[in-house]
């Protein structure tokens, strides 16, 4: 991340969001800014909102209260607008299994209406990150899980959104397809693109700017990888105690009520 886009209004500005599916409160309260052509992760226990809040970001849900703002944009007034803007990669993608690698992408192309002349460039430069130029015939139900994942990835990068949203991309994937996928992710970034991503693996935490944690819908602190480390051997120690601290101040509050 560079100077001048520390110094620039954030790409995602999240102000006091609240989202509750009837008696369910999923995200409560946060508030958080995302700096331009950084990368945001979020970690957590299952269930802690991480999903959800990515969903409100990504405008495919409506905050039960709160206001989220994308390069300015209100994520409900503006909502046709900031469409243009963003790539949302949910946890189960819509490939079309009995399409061919070159077909879903040309699909995506259409889909995003990506101008004749730049779909030849897109396709070799994105199929070429992925390292699937050479299975552009194949059928993408026949990619091994990481190959499929990383053309997800290149479907959803195909008109070039300035803020990518991933959710855990790269649960289950093999040890070498997902250190693949974190070096498309690491090109993304360095041509200047705003990433958010959750992640079960703190490995990939570590590759982050900064890391949300998040527990029970609530976020308990968003800083650097190794500010939340702190003086922890592993960041995953660091993670459980502050988890069984956020339990122990919880389970105190309902007692003293």
């Amino acid at each position: 991340m560079t100077e001048s886009n520390q110094n620039s209004p954030p790409m995602v500005e999240i102000k006091n969001v609240t989202m509750r599916f009837k008696n369910v409160e999923a995200v409560r309260d946060i508030s958080l800014n995302v700096a331009r052509g950084s990368v945001l992760g979020l970690v957590g226990s299952d269930g802690a909102g991480k999903s959800t809040l990515l969903r409100l970001i990504a405008t495919m849900i409506q905050p039960t209260q709160g206001e989220i703002f994308i390069d300015g944009l209100n994520v409900i007034a503006e909502r046709q607008k900031i469409k243009n803007i963003i790539g949302y990669m949910p946890q189960r993608f819509g490939l079309y299994q009995d399409l061919t690698v070159d077909e879903n992408m040309n699909f995506f192309m259409d889909v995003f209406d990506v101008p004749r002349k730049e779909r030849k460039i897109r396709r070799e430069k994105y199929l070429g990150f992925s390292n699937l130029l050479p299975f552009a015939d194949r059928l993408a139900g026949n990619l091994s899980g990481g190959m499929k994942q990383k053309l997800g990835l290149a479907c959803v990068l195909v008109h070039e959104p300035q803020l990518l949203i991933l959710d855990e991309p790269t649960n289950g994937v093999d040890p070498v397809s997902r250190h693949e996928f974190w070096e498309i992710l690491d090109n993304m970034q360095q041509e200047g693109m705003t990433i958010i991503v959750s992640t079960a693996y703190l490995d990939e935490g570590e590759k982050c700017d900064s890391l949300g944690l998040m527990h029970d819908a609530n976020l308990l602190d968003i800083k650097s990888p190794a500010v939340i480390r702190g003086d922890f051997e592993t960041l995953e120690e660091a993670i459980i105690e502050r988890i069984k601290e956020a339990d122990g101040e919880l389970a105190h509050d309902t007692f003293q009520l």
